[in-house]
C-alpha cells in the first residue's frame, strides 16, 4: 500500500498571533510547492488556531500541540477535543516527550488523549522515543514498543491505521544530533512489526509513521529515503518559512498522487 507522505511542524511555545499571520502569509506565497500528493500540517500554539485557520494556504492544514482527554469539566487551562475540532483543527500530537517529561504524562494519559482525538474526528500523531540513558542502555525498541502499544491500547485495530506516529528519540530533539537514516529506519520498522502484531497486517501497512528529532531541509531527503519512514515531525526548523517550504519540497519530490 502507498502512503502519502506528511511533513508537520510544531511550533511548540513559539510566535504570536501577528508572527503566526506572517508565517502563514509568506508560505502562502509559495503555495504551489504544497502539492496534492502528501500532506501538510501547522501546529501552533492555541493562540494562534484562529488566524492560521484563515491564513495557511489551502494545501496546509491546522494541527494542535496538545490535548485533554475529558470532554469538559473543572480543568483549568486545558482544552478538549472537541473545542479543537470546532476551531478547524485535523491532527493533534499526542504524547511529545515534552509532555511526558516536563508534564508527567504517563502512558495511560497518552492512550486516553489518542482515542479521544480520534472520536472527536482528528488524526492523532503519537510521539514515541527513548532518552539517551535508554539508547545507550540498547532499550531503544523496547521503550518505542511499549510507548506504541500502550498509546493504541484503546484503539479498534480498524482504526489503528488512521493514527500517525511519530518516532522522535529524546536525545535528538533538538540537539543538533541525529541517528543514522539508517538506524532511524530500523527502529521505524520494528514500530510498524509492533502495529502489525497488535492491530493487523492492514494497520500496519496504512498508519503512517514519521521521523523526528533535529530535522532540517538538508537531511529529510536522507530519512525519507528509507522504505518505512513517511515524513517528518519537524521543531524548530518549522519556524521559518523559507525552511518550511524548502521541506515541502523535499516531502513533496516522489511523493505519489
Amino acid at each position: 500500500m502507498t502512503r502519502r507522505r506528511l511533513l508537520a511542524g510544531n511550533w511548540k511555545m513559539n510566535k504570536t498571533v501577528a508572527e503566526a499571520r506572517a508565517f502563514a502569509e509568506a508560505i502562502g506565497r509559495r503555495a504551489e510547492v504544497f502539492e496534492a500528493g502528501a500532506d501538510f500540517v501547522v501546529c501552533p500554539p492555541f493562540t494562534a488556531l484562529h488566524v492560521l485557520r484563515v491564513t495557511l494556504p489551502a494545501r496546509v492544514a491546522l494541527g494542535a500541540q496538545n490535548v485533554h482527554f475529558e470532554e469538559r469539566g473543572a480543568f483549568t487551562g486545558e482544552v478538549s477535543a472537541e473545542m479543537l475540532a470546532e476551531a478547524g483543527v485535523r491532527y493533534v500530537i499526542v504524547g511529545h516527550s515534552e509532555r511526558r517529561h516536563l508534564f508527567g504524562e504517563t502512558d495511560a494519559v497518552v492512550e486516553k488523549k489518542v482515542t479521544a482525538v480520534l472520536h472527536a474526528g482528528m488524526t492523532p500523531i503519537l510521539c514515541v522515543g527513548e532518552d539517551l540513558r535508554e539508547r545507550q542502555l540498547g532499550h531503544t525498541e523496547r521503550v518505542v514498543e511499549r510507548q506504541t502499544k500502550a498509546g493504541l491500547a484503546g484503539v479498534d485495530p480498524g482504526r489503528a491505521g488512521e493514527v500517525v506516529v511519530a518516532y522522535e528519540p529524546v536525545w535528538a530533539i533538538g540537539s543538533g544530533q541525529t541517528p543514522t537514516p539508517e538506524d532511524a529506519g530500523r527502529v521505524v520498522a520494528h514500530i510498524r512489526r509492533v502495529m502489525e502484531r497488535e492491530k493487523g497486517a492492514e494497520a500496519a501497512s496504512r498508519v503512517r509513521i514519521l521521523y523526528g528529532g533535529s530535522v532540517t531541509a538538508d537531511n529529510l531527503g536522507a530519512f525519507v529515503a528509507e522504505a518505512d519512514i513517511d515524513g517528518a515531525l519537524v521543531g524548530g526548523a518549522s519556524l521559518n518559512p523559507d525552511g518550511f517550504v524548502r521541506m515541502a519540497e523535499v516531502i513533496t519530490k516522489g511523493a505519489s498522487a
